[in-house]
């Protein structure tokens, strides 16, 4: 793929995540709430959830009728840890940030007119990294002191 190909399409996918970021509705809070917000979350994302176990934490799946799948981690004191997703676009991130979505907006609003790479955002107790391209985003965050003792944030995926 030639060098002026690779430059429009990050161009696009910055754009594109600019609009997300700035545009999205509100809604209810994940990152960093009650597993109870995982519900809305699926509905607001309008996809179906199924819960995971494992040893020391819960994923719930949601999966949206394009192919996106957003999972979300939930530790043994309720509380949700970590979100990743995977799709064709990017999810409402206002919805799975909760109250770090403003400083999401805050970086994006920053960075405009940057171009090429993952967005990689870390930020007093949270970490947020992302990229993709046209049709295939991908991304993570995290809130490091709300990871379970046992975990490392290697599990977000």
């Amino acid at each position: 793929m030639g060098e002026r190909h690779v430059g429009k399409a990050m161009k696009v996918f910055w754009g594109m995540v600019l609009i997300l970021i700035l545009g999205a509705e509100p809604g209810w809070a994940a990152l960093g709430e009650p597993e109870a917000s995982v519900k809305a979350d699926g509905q607001v994302l309008q996809g179906q959830i199924r819960a995971e176990e494992h040893e020391g934490y819960r994923i719930h799946q949601i999966s949206d009728a394009h192919g996106g799948v957003v999972r979300e981690y939930v530790s043994p004191a309720g509380k949700v840890f970590g979100v990743a997703w995977q799709g064709r676009f990017v999810p409402n991130l206002r919805q799975l940030l909760g109250s770090y979505f403003s400083d999401l907006q805050a970086y994006a609003q920053a960075q405009r007119g940057r171009h090429g790479g993952p967005l990689v955002i870390e930020k007093d107790n949270w970490v947020l990294i992302s990229g993709g391209h046209m049709g295939g985003y991908q991304g993570r965050a995290y809130v490091i002191n709300l990871l379970p003792a046992q975990l490392t944030p290697e599990v977000v995926q």
